[in-house]
């Protein structure tokens, strides 16, 4: 899931000067204070700069708090954690979490001021809360430190994006994992062998054209309870499907909803009462009144949903580019014949053919580090170590595919795991796997895969990678200006949100079902504004410094 998240946009000239190494931080770094004089170099490079190997010059040892997934349970004598103690010379004192109990155990840790010195897997929207009560580090005040993540920034054109993740006080409080390009994921996956079969030879162009071969499968495949029936519905209906398809209708939906407000270019309007959002309705609405979407996705579990694809009572749901593989094996463990699963590119819509900003993103869960961290000895050398890892092309291929020789190969840039090592099926059946009994490919230590276009490709089927790069070659809606607000207006703002939220998640349903019709959306839009839009449009905007 990505989540979108507009953040502190400082007016006036931040405070820099931080000198670099290998590109000015002129437009990244500063905020409420320029970093202390005096920072513990124990360990730390004289000549660290992008593209050079980290090693710290003795050993040092990092506090770090561990998001244990149980896919690949925690083990100390990984390979990862040997060879950076090896080459790197840095070992880690490990707070071990379950993954179950991640996020309340980490804002529990954050918000006493007893975390570890380094916190991934942590989004701008997880950390907003603990700025106010100063147990973050203020990182944009270190930059000069990190040459490779300041080097990304300013070539992959991500200085706007990091300027939206600002607070008030002018700095930035997290590293975020960065992408080259958006790593769209979301779609539908259709039974190509029935819409081969019906006559249909190519994907939709647009939602309209979906619609109508939906119809045509049903037709033609009598037997189909529906011929679509979605999942991914836990706190609002259908919420994958809406958010893929939000921007091709000029808005923000499902997943992407986030703060509720969307910028139409000249100001931000409230998303749940835009003509876009009541397109986007409208048309799933449709569909469920044809009898082509069944009523259920608005509700039913994913394990429902995935029956039905199962069992012939649909052919076509919600995916992205692992579900896939389950519906496939699912499929084949079923006995169902001559199955084809294939994944549509989002069709275009009235809006054109784009994504939203969510979706077309490049930030992914990040780094913040513990306020203390800048009194620690080695702490130039966590710096370092930190940006070597999570930014340099180097590091980021280790965290992703282990050590050349050892785990792959590399013919040319064309790399290959070794044979007695899987991951995602690239070596089915093998005895080990990368993550398991290896350590690396391990979202603690690549942040969700933010990476290098390359690398991201690296280890993807071919099918996803011609997904992602026609995906790609959609327009990006602008996000729009950051949003300024102090502790209280976040607080405010939060509450209307919320309240404003519950009514839109509800009417959605509704409208969908056609418990509502259509035509009471007039009555819908005034019940938001009874819940105080206006107010929080303004604030928004206001915030956001629009006249």
């Amino acid at each position: 899931m990505r989540r979108n998240r507009r953040t502190a946009l400082v007016a006036g000239a931040l405070i820099t000067g931080l000198a670099l190494t290998a590109c000015s931080t002129d437009s990244l770094g500063g905020g409420a204070e320029d970093a202390p004089d005096e920072l513990g170099t124990v360990g730390a490079m004289d000549d660290f700069e992008a593209g050079t190997t980290f090693q710290a010059t003795e050993p040092v040892t990092f506090s770090l708090l561990y998001r244990d997934h149980p896919n690949y349970a925690f083990q100390e004598d990984w390979d990862i954690l040997q060879k950076l103690e090896e080459n790197q010379n840095v070992s880690f004192d490990m707070v071990n979490v379950p993954l179950s109990d991640w996020n309340d155990r980490r804002n529990l840790l954050l918000a006493a001021g007893d975390a570890p010195d380094i916190v991934p897997s942590t989004y701008v929207a997880d950390a907003d809360q603990f700025v106010a009560s100063g147990t973050l580090l203020p990182i944009s005040e270190y930059l000069e430190y990190m040459p490779n993540f300041t080097t990304k920034i300013e070539e992959w054109g991500l200085t706007e994006d990091l300027d939206r993740t600002r607070q008030e006080d002018g700095s930035f409080y997290v590293l975020p994992g960065l992408l080259e390009n958006p790593k769209p994921t979301y779609t539908i996956a259709i039974r190509s062998d029935l819409w081969e079969e019906a006559g249909i030879t190519e994907d939709p162009e647009t939602w309209e054209e979906f619609a109508d071969q939906l119809e045509t499968v049903a037709e033609a495949n009598p037997e189909l309870d529906y011929p679509y029936s979605d999942r991914w519905s836990m706190n609002g209906p259908i919420e994958a499907t809406l958010q893929a398809a939000a921007g091709n209708f000029g808005t923000e939906a499902g997943w992407g909803y986030g703060d509720g407000v969307t910028w139409n270019g000249t100001e931000y309007e409230y998303t749940g009462a835009q003509d876009g959002y009541r397109d986007l309705v409208g048309y799933f609405a449709d569909l469920v009144d044809r009898g082509l979407m069944d009523p259920e996705s608005i509700s039913q579990d994913d394990d429902t949903a995935k029956a039905k694809l199962v069992n012939g009572q649909s052919a076509a749901i919600g995916s992205n580019d692992q579900e896939i593989l389950g519906y496939r094996i699912s499929l084949e463990e079923a006995g169902v014949e001559g199955a084809e699963l294939r994944q549509i590119v989002v069709p275009a819509g009235p809006a054109g053919d784009r994504m939203d900003a969510s979706t077309g993103g490049r930030f992914e869960s990040g780094i913040v580090f513990s306020s203390g961290a800048a009194q620690n000895d080695n702490f130039v050398a966590m710096l370092q170590f930190v940006d070597w890892l999570y930014y340099s092309d180097e590091g980021l291929e280790f965290a992703k595919w282990g050590v050349e020789g050892e785990t792959f190969t590399n013919d040319g840039g064309s790399r290959t795991l070794a044979e007695n090592i899987d991951i995602n099926g690239l070596n089915p059946g093998a005895p080990e796997v990368l993550n398991t009994d290896y350590g690396y490919h391990n979202g603690v230590w690549m942040l969700a895969h933010g990476s290098t276009q390359d690398l991201l490709d690296s280890m993807l089927r071919p099918e996803v990678v011609e997904f992602r790069a026609e995906m790609n070659d959609k327009e990006v809606a602008d996000p729009g200006p950051a949003i300024l607000l102090d502790e209280l207006e976040r607080e405010q703002a939060s509450l209307q949100q919320s309240a404003l939220q519950d009514v839109v998640m509800q009417y959605t349903s509704a409208f969908i079902l056609g418990q509502r019709p259509m035509e009471e959306w007039d009555d819908y839009v005034a019940e938001l504004e009874s819940a105080g839009m206006a107010d929080y449009v303004e604030l928004t905007n206001t915030a956001a410094g629009v006249e």
